[in-house]
């Protein structure tokens, strides 16, 4: 018997006390392997400050981090739990229950209303802690309850996906929430209100086949996978390797998918302008461009922020007549 170890060590452990330390407290960077402490990764609402890579953001911090001062957050809905008694590896309704205890959510979406940069809107955010963002029946009801309220306050509404496409467990049922939410979208359009996905990382399968590609803007977070399959599957399929960056938020906006790319911290200030224009709302002094000083050589950073200003307030301006006409109709 080694009384060092089975006697002193734990009199001493005893007496010291054990620190639990958490075992998140470091952020690994996917790009560049950094570091980061994760208290510092969440006052800048988890973007990376060395790399700038956009990590994943829990539904409700990021509706916090959207709104000015709070929001009113929707009433999770009621639906059938496990209509099709599915079964993998465990029960389906076990699985939402571990879910449920480990995100302190109902299901992936969270909706809220609330000032957004003074505009009133609701937003809608999946959640991909929850099941990957899998889109089943509890979330296309709460989508569908988003765009009502939304249609009901007549505001606007801002869609952030963020999804791995259906889920399986509810096999027929699941797919059927992408002509549900599709409808729901044209409703709101046909009530004259604007809509808004900023797409976040993923979005992928039957939801970028639906309602996240449906929008009047397309808003992406820089560096975000934005498709249907994913590239591996393509590329098997096709025999044929595609290019660099292909499904990245940048790659699509250079092809024309999406209208702009904007950084998390800019979100705010972003859908507010844009809101605005959509509106022919007045735009706030601060955001008047400062006409250039003539005699003075403008520089090529400058030219080449102008052309992507231009470019995207003529994206928002034929989207601003679209739901004019829409109105109209």
């Amino acid at each position: 018997m080694n009384w060092i170890t089975n006697y002193v060590r734990p009199k001493i452990s005893s007496m010291l006390g054990r620190r639990d330390v958490p075992e998140n407290l470091w952020i690994k960077c996917p790009t560049t392997g950094e570091m980061v402490f994760h208290k510092d990764l969440e006052e800048n609402h988890f973007v990376v400050p060395g790399s700038e890579y956009h990590m994943k953001m829990k539904a409700k911090e990021r509706l916090a981090h959207l709104f000015d001062d709070g929001y009113e957050q929707l009433a999770d809905v009621t639906v059938v739990q496990d209509p099709l008694k599915f079964r993998d590896s465990k029960k389906y309704t076990d699985r939402l229950r571990d879910y449920r205890a480990r995100t302190d959510l109902e299901d992936t979406i969270v909706s809220g209303l609330g000032q957004v940069d003074g505009v009133k809107l609701v937003a809608c955010v999946h959640d991909f802690n929850f099941m990957g963002g899998s889109l089943g029946i509890a979330a296309g009801e709460a989508i569908i309850q988003a765009f009502e309220r939304a249609i009901e306050e007549k505001c606007p509404l801002v869609m952030f996906p963020a999804s791995g496409g259906a889920r399986m467990q509810e096999g027929i049922l699941s797919l059927m929430q992408l002509p549900r939410t599709t409808v729901a979208v044209e409703m709101l359009k046909e009530a004259g209100l604007p809509y808004i996905v900023v797409l976040t990382n993923p979005t992928t399968g039957g939801v970028s086949a639906s309602y996240a590609m449906l929008g009047d803007i397309h808003i992406a977070e820089p560096g975000a996978e934005i498709g249907f399959a994913g590239k591996r599957v393509i590329e098997q399929t096709i025999r044929e390797k595609l290019p660099e960056g292909f499904q990245t938020a940048e790659y699509l906006v250079e092809h024309g998918m999406v209208d702009m790319v904007v950084h998390r911290h800019d979100l705010p200030s972003t859908l507010g302008r844009v809101l605005r224009m959509l509106a022919k709302e007045p735009a706030k002094p601060e955001e008047f461009l400062a006409l250039p000083d003539e005699s003075e050589e403008p520089a090529p950073a400058a030219a080449s922020v102008a052309e992507t200003v231009v470019a995207g307030e003529a994206a928002v301006e034929t989207a601003a007549s679209d739901v004019s006409e829409d109105a109209k109709a």
